[in-house]
């Protein structure tokens, strides 16, 4: 589907913890879309890395 960007394509992972084989969409550079699971844990690492930085500075991110 040029005209919206996405295309559909087959993925082999774990989904609301079910393995196998899934369609799945992807972008115009055929990145896959990231699932809400995905998007929740990325924001985690982020975060995780961030109170990192934050704890390297002397910075306790809790009383922020």
């Amino acid at each position: 589907m040029e005209d919206v960007g996405l295309g559909l394509g087959l993925w082999q992972g774990s989904y609301e913890g079910i393995e196998r084989l899934w369609l799945r969409w992807y972008d115009r550079n055929r990145n896959w879309i990231s699932t809400p699971e995905e998007i929740a844990q990325q924001e985690k690492l982020r975060a995780d890395r961030l109170a990192q930085k934050l704890i390297d500075l002397g910075i306790d991110p809790e009383e922020i």
